[in-house]
């Protein structure tokens, strides 16, 4: 019989049902001498029975938060992009390096703007993390739906001994789990959100119609900053375009005169014209590149205040991104500390005491108890020979086989570990008394009343509620 065929990448129900369709095929194909398919072997059945419930049960495993979050977004089409988060996407410039500088008369507006964006961005974050919130809850609903169907069906199964104490232990988990992502989703809600909406209320205060104080306080001081300078820029471009323009007409009176020279057909009075309109348009340009020079070393001369008080406000509003990137940073880092479940205590110790259970099944102590309780290891009676006692009474033949009839309470070898959930104290003198957290043996299963019988260490034996306590690990 051969199983490598399971692929690893299955899931681990399908390769429960790749063997349990494996085991099938080999025991059809000894029906003649085997009792796997035998009516008269009920417990193969009942394998065959807890093989398919465990399929059935782990294939209806709730996916995780993050997968469940994905594929809904998937369907959704929402991760293919969002609106939402416009005001985070960068946005490509094809404009002039120098154009787009920061320098340049009303670039300042995108650090203005700066204000609103991150504005916007925690209204984004907020909104962001509310959504996984509702994720975690969603989450922590179905594994406890998950546990509450199958626990029923779980404890009334074919299962027994160590290996349904295991089973158990993965619905125990699912609420504990169950309990954690719950604990998540509130302090994503009121804890994260909360912070950052108390925070955002307080750094961004508006004015009163619309915009923000901030914006209008950074706008101002960069308007005021700028204001000479742009003034000076117009004098300075204005003084360019004077000195493009008569430099234009030096060349064109320059081209003209080497025309007219050695022209005969132009007359020497019209050259000697020309001439002097060259000379006047050479010493206009001489003229205006010397205005042209003093206005650029005005602008040059101021430049350095200019970037000084430019500089002055975009540190104020850096100081204040500072704070918020800070911020923000913080609110992260506790939305991480939330969602890190990897280093999470209770989950550590979740998932430890489940792999306690799981090394803890016992095939041999399992199969003692079954041949204690319904093999050969039973108590009986065998016939012996008994002397008539004439002092005794006669035995009622027809209460003997209604005795016999009458089920008993199942007797454990050994008896098996219970953990108290909840403090007990006996009403009746064969009754057992104990505290939340105590360990004792139970040494016979809960009767048709839910009653149970347990044992201390102590040697005090008696009767408790069994759904009082849970198996310890």
């Amino acid at each position: 019989m051969r199983l490598s065929v399971i692929s690893h990448s299955q899931q681990p129900w399908e390769a429960v049902r790749a063997y349990h369709v494996i085991r099938g095929k080999a025991g059809l194909s000894h029906a003649r001498t085997s009792c796997f398919q035998s009516p008269s072997h009920p417990r193969r059945a009942d394998q065959r029975s807890a093989v398919m419930t465990i399929i059935s049960c782990f294939a209806s495993y709730p996916t995780s938060p993050a997968m469940s979050y994905e594929l809904e977004e998937a369907k959704s089409g929402r991760l293919k992009g969002s609106n939402s988060m416009s005001s985070l996407t960068k946005e490509t410039s094809l404009e002039d390096p120098n154009n787009a500088s920061f320098w340049m008369p009303g670039n300042y507006q995108r650090t203005v703007k700066r204000t609103a964006n991150s504005f916007q961005a925690c209204n984004d974050v907020v909104a962001c993390f509310q959504e996984r919130a509702r994720v975690e809850r969603q989450y922590a609903q179905q594994l406890s739906e998950w546990s509450s169907k199958w626990r029923p069906l779980v404890d009334a199964g074919p299962l027994y001994g160590s290996l349904l104490q295991a089973w158990q232990c993965f619905l125990s988990s699912a609420d504990r789990l169950s309990a954690l992502h719950s604990s998540i989703c509130c302090s994503l809600v009121s804890e994260d959100r909360d912070r950052v909406k108390t925070w955002q209320k307080e750094t961004f205060p508006k004015k009163m119609f619309c915009g923000f104080q901030e914006s209008q306080e950074f706008e101002n001081g960069f308007t005021q900053a700028q204001k000479p300078w742009t003034k000076r820029l117009k004098k300075l471009d204005k003084a360019r375009g004077a000195y493009h323009k008569a430099s234009l007409k030096k060349q064109a009176a320059r081209d003209r005169e080497e025309h007219a020279r050695g022209n005969p057909d132009i007359p020497i009075e019209k050259q000697r014209k020309i001439q002097e309109e060259k000379e006047q348009a050479v010493e206009d340009m001489k003229k205006m590149r010397a205005r042209y020079e003093k206005v650029l070393e005005e602008v040059t001369r101021y430049a350095p205040r200019y970037m000084e008080e430019m500089e002055s406000i975009f540190d104020q509003s850096q100081e204040e991104e500072r704070k918020r990137i800070s911020f923000l940073k913080q609110t992260f880092l506790s939305i991480h500390r939330h969602l890190d479940i990897t280093n999470n205590d209770s989950v550590k110790a979740v998932y430890s005491e489940l792999h306690h259970a799981l090394m803890s099944i016992n095939e041999q102590d399992d199969l003692r108890w079954w041949r204690n309780n319904h093999g050969p290891g039973m108590p009986t009676d065998w016939p012996q020979f008994q002397d008539w006692n004439p002092q005794e009474k006669p035995k009622n033949v027809q209460k003997q086989i209604e005795d016999r009839d009458t089920p008993e309470r199942s007797v454990m070898i050994g008896g098996v570990k219970v953990r108290a959930l909840y403090d007990y104290e006996g009403l009746e003198i064969d009754e057992l008394s104990f505290k939340a957290g105590e360990v004792f043996l139970k040494i016979e299963d809960e009767d048709d009343q839910g009653w149970s019988r347990g044992i201390k260490d102590g040697g005090a034996e008696g009767l408790y509620p069994a759904n009082y306590v849970e198996p310890a690990l």
